[in-house]
């Protein structure tokens, strides 16, 4: 398969034409598979309802994908999720396993480099179980920007979601934010950079009503939460800044030391977001963060379609 337009060198520009354009009289528009609207169901984007498994396998049997537009159901496979956290222990039976652990360093010029798959808190571990979860088959690499589960500087966040975008992934995992207002610029620059090189940043809604970044911002899909316990029942929200609501009350989530405990928050609800986009991804590759967040509102439990006169749910 070739390189998909955004792993691309930039496409020759032509004089006369202006900057960004393509001068189609010349050199033809690329063909990309579309669908219409009525047909974008959840079986249509990762083949139906249903848990994509316990979270206990990570060794990617959780099942044959069908590929683009194949059937059977989705499983996350040969799409890459990082996880921006208190990092990831990777021998907890919820996780099975990631491809890589790092950690953002200490130092005056901060640099990712390679640690021991640990979490010294529970809240990375508890994010990745959740994506697992959903999709059992999906690749995992956590990179640890807090210390104790709250905490973290805005220029470790940076780092590690620089990091995170230039090494190609999929999708980030964003359970936390900061409401420093002198991190906005630079983490505002850095989600449209993410948006741009089809790298999609999911991130939970503060827990508390303030304002803090980058969920508040239009490049991400932003989640908060609802307190059904399906799940794979998820909202469009209508009114913003969050776009969706996701499982966030009493989930059940891997914790340190092998444990399993129930916890609340926003936090909570965006993995199970990334799950599901991963299953999108896994059987459409080439979704651009448009089509896919497009999808993912059309799929969502909430909207309905017209049919023979009669509104239904999708």
């Amino acid at each position: 398969m070739t390189q998909p337009p955004w792993r691309r060198e930039r496409r020759e520009h032509f004089p006369g034409v202006p900057a960004w354009s393509l001068a189609t009289s010349r050199l033809a528009p690329e063909e990309f598979g579309v669908s219409r609207l009525e047909d974008v169901t959840r079986e249509w984007a990762w083949g139906g309802d249903g848990t994509g498994g316990d979270g206990t396998g990570g060794d990617g049997t959780g099942g044959d994908n069908a590929g683009e537009g194949g059937a059977g159901r989705a499983d996350g496979r040969g799409v890459r999720v990082c996880v921006l956290d208190t990092g990831v222990d990777a021998a907890h039976p919820r996780v099975g396993g990631l491809e890589r652990s790092l950690v953002v360093a200490d130092g005056d010029d901060l640099t990712v480099v390679d640690c021991d798959p640990v979490d010294p808190v529970g809240h990375g571990t508890a994010c990745a179980g959740v994506i697992r979860s959903i999709a059992p088959a999906v690749s995992l690499t956590s990179v640890r920007v807090l210390t104790d589960g709250r905490s973290g500087s805005g220029a470790a966040l940076l780092a590690g979601l620089r990091w995170a975008v230039e090494e190609g992934f999929d999708l980030v995992n964003l359970s936390l934010s900061t409401t420093r207002s002198q991190y906005l610029p630079a983490l505002h620059e850095l989600a449209d950079h993410a948006y741009f090189r089809r790298c999609l940043l999911v991130a939970s809604a503060h827990n508390m009503p303030v304002v803090s970044f980058p969920w508040t911002f239009s490049s991400v899909i932003s989640v908060a939460s609802h307190d059904e316990p399906d799940p794979m029942t998820y909202y469009y929200n209508p009114a913003p800044p969050a776009e969706f609501l996701a499982r966030g009350v009493r989930v059940p989530v891997a914790w340190r030391r092998g444990r399993e405990i129930r916890s609340t928050g926003n936090s909570f609800a965006a993995p199970h977001i990334t799950g599901i986009c991963a299953l999108i991804l896994s059987r459409h590759r080439w979704m651009t963060p448009f089509q896919l967040k497009s999808v993912l509102y059309l799929a969502a439990s909430n909207v309905v379609t017209s049919k023979g006169g009669a509104h239904v749910r999708a």
